[in-house]
């Protein structure tokens, strides 16, 4: 009867009571035997008792709580200082935690592996949101940074940004950077900022030897990531997400259609307008356009591009797509640096001269992903499960739980440890 009410063989079961369904309370205290002075060794004397109520996993469909008399001990010599003190026990309860220690790993594991929301098992527990939090925290904290073979050697490092919150009146945006194993698509850790200073801290903490084994760093083109690979893992060869490159051809062509369409039409874009309709058709692969795509695109561009600035765009664009069609690693750098210089034509619009000077820019990053054919995919996969935990919880403004919670979710903690641990 204990060990399926409890889960515990030395506790007494004083009695239990509750209403039809009203919460279900059971009284219990310890069997265990009348300790000793911790100062002078002395067996204590009962001093008196205190119930202290405890939320516990539900029983029969009903919330429960769990009334476990406490005994307030003191020294049964006169002259100790230790005076009087209450008993703990931590198979019971964790101290200062208003869950029992069984319901506060359950809706540890909700949380962290189910990705359910704390308001959701708050209900399910009749209890203040509070309290499950703080139990998710308390055991989430050493679930996921007391484990040293969480994560190990490292071959291959991603870097992220995510948004965290939006703060104050006037809504300022606040970031995160997931520092992710993209060969396991393991998240190691969530910093504050983008900046790249808590970065660069987070590496350095991991020690020269673990950063030395780092073969690869992929990232998106940021400047602030660079600078924290190009300090922190010299070594490791830095491949730029294929992905982001082609999004900056889109980014830039887009970028291109509107100042045209501003300027021969004076207004944004209309249904009617001729490279308003042609929108989709450009950001479109060339080999994926049928026939009449491609005779009504080339139709709309005569149109609406007199100078013929967005069909430049569309080719540039092309040609960067073209650069991961093959891969030579050779090939892919002569290719990069000669786009790069051709885009930088004075007669090429302003949006080509600038595609032009970052693909220069970063011309060895672009080029050694046809080396080390390795992505930030699986970073952006763990930004995903971010998010999916930031839908759940409605949003953060505690970075703390923000950041507890995604690791429990896309930090592959080892959850056989959960009943082990200890809370902070």
């Amino acid at each position: 009867m204990c060990e399926l009410l409890v889960g515990l063989p030395d506790v007494r079961i004083l009695g239990v009571h509750g209403k039809t369904n009203d919460v279900l309370r059971i009284y219990v205290e310890s069997k265990g035997e009348r300790p000793g002075c911790s100062n002078c060794g002395v067996l204590a004397q009962l001093k008196d008792r205190a119930a202290v109520e405890l939320v516990d996993l539900p029983c029969l469909g009903r919330p429960t709580r769990l009334v476990w008399h406490k005994c307030r001990w003191k020294c049964a010599e006169a002259a100790c200082p230790v005076g009087s003190w209450t008993e703990e026990d931590s198979r019971i309860a964790a101290p200062r935690m208003v869950l029992s220690d069984r319901a506060a790993r359950w809706v540890t594991l909700q949380v962290g592996y189910y990705a359910r929301s704390i308001n959701d098992l708050a209900l399910e527990l009749d209890c203040d949101w509070h309290t499950v939090n703080d139990a998710v925290i308390a055991y989430g904290t050493a679930l996921v940074d007391d484990d040293p073979k969480r994560f190990g050697v490292v071959r291959a490092l991603g870097l992220d940004e995510v948004l965290f919150a939006r703060v104050g009146s006037f809504h300022r945006q606040e970031f995160s950077t997931q520092i992710v194993d993209v060969a396991r698509g393991q998240l190691l850790d969530v910093v504050p900022g983008r900046s790249g200073a808590h970065a660069t801290a987070w590496l350095e903490k991991q020690g020269k030897e673990w950063r030395d084994k780092v073969r690869y760093a992929t990232l998106d083109l940021s400047s602030p990531y660079r600078k924290v690979f190009t300090t922190m893992v010299p070594d490791a060869m830095q491949v730029a997400d294929p992905f982001h490159v082609v999004k900056l051809g889109n980014a830039k062509l887009d970028e291109c259609r509107r100042r045209v369409q501003n300027e021969t039409m004076g207004h944004r874009g209309h249904k009617s307008d001729p490279l308003y309709r042609c929108r989709r058709l450009l950001t479109k692969a060339e080999e994926r356009l049928s026939e009449a795509g491609r005779e009504k695109l080339l139709g709309l561009l005569r149109a609406g591009d007199p100078h013929g600035d967005v069909a430049t765009m569309w080719q540039a664009k092309e040609a960067v797509r073209e650069l991961y069609a093959h891969g030579d690693p050779g090939l892919a750098l002569r290719w990069v640096e000669q786009l790069g210089a051709d885009l930088q034509d004075a007669d090429y619009p302003i949006e080509a001269r600038s595609l032009g000077r970052t693909l220069i820019r970063w011309k060895h990053q672009i080029a050694a992903w046809h080396k080390a054919h390795v992505s930030n995919g699986p970073t952006e996969a763990v930004n995903n499960l971010i998010k999916r935990v930031k839908r759940a919880a409605f949003g953060f403004t505690s970075f703390r739980n923000y950041r507890v919670r995604s690791l429990l979710y896309a930090g592959k903690p080892n959850w056989d440890l959960l009943s082990t641990i200890t809370p902070r």
